[in-house]
């Protein structure tokens, strides 16, 4: 599958500029393309659709932080490091969202999820998670902990 088969959407992440009411933040990833692809790698070994907490969403950047610049997005597959899917979108808009799920966090401290990621296949949904963390590498891969969001207790 091509990054060019996905699309991103991002929900309730103004409220972090506006000091708005909290609402947890979402992303939809559309897959316009091969969908039997997409399933097989959403599937584990035991045929049954992966968990939340099988995979890690996370942002590689494709340039210095200081300029705009992109990044990829990806999901991978926790046991086997496979990605999923990936595709490319601006950092800064990755990094708001980011932002507002760590605030999210904070101000409802007793949902389980951050925020919640949705992968739809030619926009019917597929699979839904409610996750807590989403990494952010540099260029040369390093992590960049201050970037990312990682609940406390997390050890990487």
């Amino acid at each position: 599958m091509r990054r060019e088969h996905f699309t991103l959407d991002v929900c309730n992440v103004d409220w972090v500029e506006t000091d708005g009411e909290p609402a947890k933040p979402s992303v939809s990833i559309n897959c316009t393309g091969p969908a039997t692809d997409l399933r097989e790698r959403l599937t584990g070994p035991d045929g049954e659709v992966l968990e939340g907490n099988e995979t890690d969403a996370a942002l590689r950047l494709q340039g210095s932080l200081d300029a705009d610049t992109d990044g990829v997005v990806s999901l991978a597959n926790r046991t086997t490091g496979e990605f999923v899917l990936e595709l490319n979108e601006e950092a800064d808009n990755v990094l708001k969202f980011i932002r507002a799920a760590r605030g999210y966090g904070e101000e409802e401290p007793d949902d389980e999820g951050r925020y919640e990621i949705e992968i739809l296949l030619d926009g019917d949904e597929f699979v839904s998670y409610d996750k807590q963390t989403f990494l952010v590498y540099d260029e040369e891969g390093n992590l960049l902990r201050k970037h990312s969001l990682i609940p406390s207790g997390i050890e990487l």
